[in-house]
């Protein structure tokens, strides 16, 4: 299938977990563009596996700079950009008794500042008409222990989809949400020691009413609908792609 055929994407955090997964899926369905990432030895692999129609650029998200450097170098490599995924961020846990105004910079810093200025920075070199789709997080839903800085950056990702939606009415530029539940990432590696990997996994499983956790392809594919026009009548909305963790677990 070509759905997204030679549209020009641009994904943060396309280096590694849900944003390879959505690059993967977008490079299979005909798109082209640029992957964004701070960690060289990810980006270089990600790149290799993704071939030609992708390019990867070392970036910083939280930097206003950075990012403005990333979709000026896309736009002059493959022209003006159709599709923006800002995808990039990650959590820092613990609880408010605990962390204190670095975490809380940092944390809003990669889940907040970097969504609205991955946006701004995109525009000038958008095509009108274009789809950007912003990730979201179960947790902004449900209050899980020691995930509130991060849960409450998201929940205002998830609004940035209807108030951006609504500043971009005039050049037709749709903006939704994509809101993953527990998903298979690189993200395990960091918060649980290797060897209770598969347990936790298991566990996370067993909570969902879907019987499994995630993929970074099941983000992928929702992600495909959202970029082409298959959702053209969609825009400011929130699809939750989280095997029903949100709503339907105890």
């Amino acid at each position: 299938m070509n759905r997204l055929n030679e549209k020009v994407t641009v994904i943060t955090g396309g280096n590694s977990g849900i944003g390879f997964g959505i690059a993967e899926e977008f490079k299979n369905e005909g798109a082209k563009g640029a992957i964004i990432g701070r960690n060289k030895a990810t980006l270089d692999d990600a790149a290799a596996k993704l071939g030609d129609s992708f390019i990867a650029i070392s970036a910083d998200v939280t930097k206003v700079a950075d990012l403005q450097r990333a979709f000026k170098q896309t736009a002059e490599r493959f022209g003006k950009i159709d599709v923006v995924v800002a995808n990039a961020g990650g959590g820092i846990i613990g609880t408010v008794a605990d962390l204190g105004e670095a975490d809380y910079d940092r944390t809003m810093d990669l889940n907040l500042k970097s969504v609205y200025f991955t946006v701004q920075a995109a525009l000038p070199y958008m095509n009108d008409g274009g789809s950007i789709i912003l990730i979201g997080s179960n947790a902004a839903h449900r209050a899980y222990p020691s995930f509130s800085l991060y849960g409450a950056a998201k929940a205002a990702v998830i609004f940035f989809a209807k108030g951006f939606s609504n500043d971009l009415l005039s050049r037709k530029i749709r903006v939704n949400v994509i809101t993953p539940g527990t998903t298979d990432t690189p993200a395990f590696d960091k918060f649980v020691p290797a060897e209770q990997i598969e347990a936790v996994k298991s566990h996370f499983a067993d909570t969902m009413p879907i019987g499994r956790i995630g993929q970074p392809s099941d983000i992928g594919k929702t992600a495909v609908f959202l970029a082409s026009d298959d959702s053209s009548f969609l825009l400011g909305a929130e699809l939750l792609v989280d095997g029903g963790l949100t709503y339907l677990a105890k």
